[in-house]
């Protein structure tokens, strides 16, 4: 792959290998000058933005089990994705340390980190995919039901596009090895 003309052109380029490249280059262009052209940076940032999100959704999902008149089913409902929420928060952070403390890993230390740092990401999207079945099911139709969904799908989608550019990293740095890659 021929290097790209900005770090703007990268991200776009990059995006292309995630599930969803619209939201990808919506949720990173703004980190432009940061991530410049370095994939170590892009996947870092990439699970930075998913950290972000998990966190204020597991926040307003956390407020949500404070709403007067909520129905016991809601309430368990919520209260079970509060749970998951927050192992999909300590799960991205884990996956952060892990890459940034990375440094210049080659080899098989390499690949013991990556596996921790994509392991921990694949278990984080599946919490965030636990809570979405919190509330599967007709007995939870309603705006809280629908608001929340909205807010974890968003998560999820951003977890899923921070694995796949983790999973591109990984790739490009078996291929070109670390001095092409930082």
């Amino acid at each position: 792959m021929a290097v790209s003309s900005s770090p703007t052109d990268f991200i776009v380029a990059s995006c292309k290998t995630t599930r969803y490249p619209p939201l990808c280059v919506q949720s990173l262009s703004g980190y432009a000058d940061e991530i410049q052209q370095s994939d170590h940076q892009l996947a870092q940032t990439a699970l930075k933005v998913s950290l972000a999100k998990a966190n204020s959704t597991s926040a307003y999902v956390a407020k949500m089990a404070k709403v007067r008149g909520i129905k016991p089913r809601e309430y368990q409902a919520v209260r079970d994705c509060i749970n998951t929420m927050a192992d999909s928060v300590d799960r991205l952070n884990q996956s952060m340390n892990e890459l940034g403390h990375m440094g210049q890993a080659v080899g098989q230390d390499f690949m013991w980190h990556m596996s921790n740092v994509q392991t921990w990401t694949s278990a984080a999207l599946t919490d965030e995919n636990t809570c979405l079945d919190c509330f599967a099911g007709r007995q939870m139709d309603g705006n809280m039901k629908n608001s929340i969904r909205r807010g974890i799908v968003d998560v999820a989608q951003v977890t899923s596009n921070a694995l796949a550019l983790v999973n591109r990293f990984a790739e490009r740095h078996q291929s070109a090895g670390p001095a092409k890659n930082p």
